[in-house]
């Protein structure tokens, strides 16, 4: 009965080992993640001229980390929600103009209007 017990133990200890050696599942993406990444955007979007190097680099890196569904609509959800707060002044059309600016094909519109439930 002692062996079948330690057996046993082995057995649990093995697969506790097994379930911490097994990568962690990557976090979805959230829009903390999308302004902290795009922070380096902020004084073009507020003063024109051209990105810095730093935001060109953040859209490309949420782009190539979009690599599924729910990921490209939370960044598309975001950006809508700062498009929203930027609209009616010259931010919104500096905001709209940085995947260009950037050479980054966006796969939709930097705008308040934008229907992120069409993004795929």
């Amino acid at each position: 009965m002692a062996a079948s017990r330690s057996a046993s133990m082995v057995v649990v200890l093995a697969l506790v080992l097994a379930a911490t050696a097994v990568a962690p599942a990557r976090a979805a993406m959230s829009c903390s993640a999308v302004y902290s990444t795009l922070m380096p955007c902020l004084q073009f979007v507020q003063q024109g001229g051209t990105p810095a190097r730093g935001c060109c680099t953040g859209i490309k890196d949420l782009l190539d980390q979009a690599n599924n569904t729910p990921d490209r609509r939370t960044i598309c959800g975001c950006l809508k929600n700062v498009a929203n707060g930027a609209s009616g002044g010259p931010y919104i059309d500096r905001a709209a103009a940085l995947p260009s600016k950037c050479n980054v094909a966006l796969p939709y519109k930097i705008s308040p209007s934008v229907n992120c439930n069409s993004i795929h």
